[in-house]
């Protein structure tokens, strides 16, 4: 039990000094303050599109949902899909509410968001995180007319996403 509790301690230590230089460059209206990164990971995958016909009939594209994989050098750790929930290998996973967003780097990226976390499942690594920060997107942001009602288009797109707590890697709460 205490070797268990020591290497995840020893996780949450470098996953969290691995994340400072990508959090280093968070913007202003993303930042949680008081918070601490606990892991972050590398999503590739797709944002998925669908074409939707408005009241008047016109059609436009509407954000479906994302699909990715969540990778830590190379390997597969966990999956990001609608909800929108990233689920870990360790049976742990988290739901977010978008709360804030800044631009991606080009009009092809999606926005970095902060998400507060509304819900969660399992007690693994994201048993209690409290907000999870998209960052660094690459593609994703669809280009062209909609057509056809009920048409589904994906864009590809990578982003890093990081997990962060409102307790110190202890456990210990932090003072408010």
């Amino acid at each position: 039990m205490r070797r268990a509790m020591t290497l995840r301690l020893a996780v949450i230590w470098t996953a969290a000094l691995w994340a400072a230089a990508a959090l280093a460059q968070v913007p202003p209206a993303l930042v949680a303050t008081g918070q601490t990164a606990v892991a972050t990971y590398h999503a590739e995958g797709a944002q998925i599109y669908q074409c939707t016909a408005a009241a008047d009939g016109k059609l436009s594209w509407a954000f479906r949902e994302p699909v990715a994989t969540l990778l830590l050098d190379q390997k597969t750790v966990g999956r990001h899909y609608a909800g929108p929930t990233w689920e870990l290998a360790d049976g742990s996973a988290v739901v977010g509410k978008a709360a804030a967003n800044a631009p991606g780097a080009t009009a092809n990226d999606i926005p970095w968001l902060k998400l507060d976390v509304v819900d969660k499942h399992g007690n693994g690594l994201l048993a209690n995180i409290a907000t999870v920060q998209r960052l660094n997107t690459h593609g994703g942001v669809l280009q062209g007319a909609c057509d056809q009602a009920g048409r589904f288009r994906s864009v590809s797109y990578s982003a890093d996403y990081s997990f962060l707590t409102k307790e110190s890697p202890t456990g210990s709460q932090k003072p408010k």
